[in-house]
């Protein structure tokens, strides 16, 4: 018919479903395998370098001076560090808060301009540091020292010889893991461990308190976990 139109199919239509080539299947079958194993990979390196932490009496000497400090003299805790540490550290202060253990985050920065005034007499502090090298934290720790003197510094460190632990009074030593980034430099392995590391210190502080499920409860007044706490409905 003059004028009629006849309709093409359209090309793209071969990209779809069936009509890739088989070729280009093994290629995407072949990199999801590769990267499967990738991740398979990186699980387990993680699980070795928890694994791989030091467990030795400082952690108990640790839990015996926060116990000392915060339960018997009613002073708190008070985390401190910078970049991924300082956000694991941030971590570790609400989670001994929500489960038992008053304690506080401070930030190196914001403490050398006048907030190193929450730190108080009978108080301790926890410093994170991969390198136990960061600058802001080896500037606070003597100024707190001046400012309360006597007060125990506690570190968790991937390096035993470095100024953070000249600094503190038991150090606790994440041993060092490799970072599973493809740079070696980002913090990954590290901050993993120092997280098991503060569990490991929450732990013991519970059941060293005799924590419970009532107490729990009076301290998650909302959410899930608060409903489950005190037996309701969420």
């Amino acid at each position: 018919m003059a004028g009629s139109r006849i309709s093409k199919p359209n090309p793209m239509l071969y990209e779809r479903g069936l009509t890739i080539p088989q070729s280009r299947r093994n290629m995407d079958q072949s990199a999801t395998s590769e990267t499967l194993s990738e991740m398979q990979d990186i699980i387990e390196r993680e699980i070795q370098a928890i694994r791989n932490i030091p467990l030795d009496e400082n952690l108990l000497k640790a839990t015996a001076l926060i116990f000392e400090r915060v339960h018997q003299q009613s002073g708190k805790l008070v985390v401190t560090g910078v970049g991924k540490a300082g956000e694991i550290g941030q971590n570790i202060a609400t989670t001994f808060s929500s489960t038992g253990t008053p304690s506080v985050f401070l930030h190196p920065l914001e403490a050398v301009h006048g907030n190193i005034g929450m730190i108080q007499d009978q108080d301790i502090v926890l410093a994170l540091s991969n390198s136990g090298q960061t600058r802001e934290l080896l500037e606070l720790l003597p100024i707190a020292k001046r400012l309360i003197p006597g007060l125990p510094i506690l570190s968790i460190t991937g390096f035993e010889d470095s100024p953070l632990v000249e600094l503190s009074d038991v150090a606790l030593s994440t041993g060092r893991p490799t970072e599973i980034c493809p740079l070696g430099m980002t913090p990954t392995t590290s901050t993993t461990v120092m997280t098991v590391l503060g569990d490991i210190l929450v732990y013991l502080m519970m059941k060293k308190i005799g924590f419970s499920r009532e107490e729990y409860g009076k301290r998650h007044h909302g959410g899930y976990l608060g409903s489950l706490a005190r037996g309701t409905d969420y």
